[in-house]
């Protein structure tokens, strides 16, 4: 990674844009692969579980827009870029759709995203390890209180 730190801003935002295009559109691929398949295996619960849900619902709210609006988010790029191609979005909207996520991906971690990685990582393991405890057992509180009000 400290080659990443240390390349001029050009090279390092069109790392990151290849990098997340690469990883959307296997995604999107693997989603069309595999949505016929497993329909009818023990991985069904995959296209019913609650990520894949929760992209589902956002999908169906914002359309194709839901693409590249999804690269603001933490969670669901990989469910939205799978539902759209387990749905068989067409190519000539997710393509651009997809292009324009990409952009704003590596915008964010060329710029702010990756000072944050860099800084978080500067503070030693101990502190990178006590803020993942932390997250997880919030995370884990999280979801034993959203499954409370349900």
């Amino acid at each position: 990674m400290a080659w990443l730190r240390e390349a001029p801003f050009g090279w390092a935002f069109l790392f990151l844009f290849l990098l997340s295009m690469a990883r959307a559109n296997v995604t999107y691929w693997a989603g069309r692969g595999i949505a016929a398949g497993v329909k009818h295996t023990k991985f069904q619960h995959v296209l019913t579980g609650p990520i894949y849900q929760r992209a589902e619902r956002f999908m169906q709210r914002w359309g194709v827009y839901a693409v590249p609006l999804s690269f603001m988010t933490v969670g669901i790029q990989t469910a939205v870029n799978a539902s759209a191609g387990v749905s068989r979005m067409p190519l000539s909207r997710y393509l651009p759709a997809v292009i324009v996520g990409c952009l704003i991906w590596a915008t964010i971690y060329s710029t702010v995203g990756m000072a944050v990685v860099y800084a978080w990582l500067a503070l030693g393991w101990q502190w990178i390890v006590a803020g993942a405890l932390v997250l997880g057992i919030v995370t884990v509180i999280w979801i034993r209180h959203r499954r409370k009000e349900r």
